[in-house]
């Protein structure tokens, strides 16, 4: 992807610490940005997926909605494609984010933390609860739980979301890229391989996406264990029960190995009809969360999770991207992602759990996917 000029690069930037809502995002395989901007007011925030039914925007919704993490819904008044087109959008708007910047500014300590991550008490508080999720699965009271953490870096100085965004779209091709800013949400930046939910008309996608292992260098390895593959079946199994209660027609495609990053993992797709696209609300609800960020069986799993991982996972592993009932939406899990603050970023990821699951080389795969995110850093 191309370096936009500098004077994008500062207003981009500057968004990210205004009270105004914008996303950027780049589709998979393609090297167009795409800007979403609400001019005015606070976005519109629901706590339930139902509620987005008929609406028209950027989503970025939690894993679990609630009044402190909504579901937040950016009103489309300006859309923008490509560079040129994004520069004249933001031209317009320019002096309101000067303003708004030049307000927080004087109100702000410039002051930087000296917060480091501690890998050691990191990894001793992850394996404590993976000690928790193991026991109820060995006893076979689930058949899959997912278990996540967080990790703080401090950020490099003047550091620059665009850069970071731009250098995500060149270093991942393969991914759904975003930068995605509210003052509900605060700022996020994720490359993610997993859509939710894509189509329009009556043609609709979904995929299932589970398992993981590293590339051997540029070679992308193929055979996969036992514990992957349950995983990744587990998954397909949920995914097809689902689509069949709202669509018709369907049809799968894998499993087969994809590259995500230096990560492969197993995925399948599904295509399916759909004769009412005025319920796609409907359909999230159903769908989040995936067995490949939560568990099985699902309600059981997601209250468990809520209850033991012993921190909030805010809107990792939500849904992000666009909703359009009357057009092309693309929506996706919220995976390798990280939030922004001041003066450090918050890393995310998780890993399935089964009975022969070991917290090594969960801890392990959980590094490995953080990594994307720190390599644009």
């Amino acid at each position: 992807m191309n370096i936009p000029e500098s004077t994008i690069h500062h207003l981009i930037d500057s968004l990210t610490q205004s009270e105004r809502s914008f996303a950027l995002y780049r589709l998979p395989w393609t090297d167009e940005p795409i800007l979403v901007l609400q001019e005015k007011g606070k976005p519109e925030t629901t706590e339930t997926l139902c509620d987005l039914n008929g609406k028209e925007g950027f989503i970025i919704s939690p894993f679990k909605p609630s009044a402190t993490h909504p579901i937040v819904i950016i009103r489309p008044d300006k859309v923008a494609h490509n560079w040129n087109m994004i520069t004249d959008a933001l031209k317009e708007v320019q002096e309101g984010i000067q303003s708004e910047k030049q307000a927080e500014a004087s109100s702000e300590c410039t002051a930087r933390t000296s917060q480091h991550t501690n890998d050691e008490n990191e990894k001793r508080k992850y394996t404590e609860t993976f000690n928790l999720f193991i026991e109820p699965l060995r006893k076979k009271e689930f058949r899959k739980l997912v278990l996540s953490r967080h990790s703080r870096q401090l950020l490099p100085e003047k550091f620059s979301p665009l850069n970071a965004f731009i250098k995500a779209c060149n270093s991942y091709p393969r991914m759904m890229i975003s930068l995605c800013h509210t003052p509900v949400s605060g700022t996020w930046i994720g490359s993610t391989p997993e859509i939710i939910l894509g189509g329009n008309g009556s043609n609709w996608h979904t995929v299932a996406l589970a398992g993981t292992m590293q590339m051997d260098g540029e070679n992308m390895p193929t055979e996969w264990d036992k514990k992957n593959q349950e995983e990744q079946e587990f998954v397909s199994e949920y995914i097809r029960k689902t689509v069949k209660k709202f669509g018709s027609r369907l049809t799968e495609k894998g499993p087969y190995t994809a590259r995500a990053g230096q990560l492969v993992h197993l995925k399948t797709d599904f295509h399916f009809t759909l004769k009412d696209t005025r319920h796609l609300g409907n359909i999230l609800q159903e769908l989040h969360p995936t067995p490949a960020v939560c568990g099985l069986p699902k309600e059981e799993a997601y209250r468990f999770i809520i209850d033991t991982e012993n921190y909030d996972r805010s809107y990792y592993s939500g849904i992000i991207g666009w909703l359009a009932p009357e057009g092309d939406t693309t929506l996706y899990v919220n995976l390798r992602c990280m939030r922004i603050g001041k003066d450090t970023a918050t890393l995310y990821a998780g890993g399935g759990i089964l009975p022969t699951s070991e917290a090594e080389s969960e801890w392990e795969e959980t590094q490995h996917k953080m990594d994307t995110m720190r390599n644009i850093l």
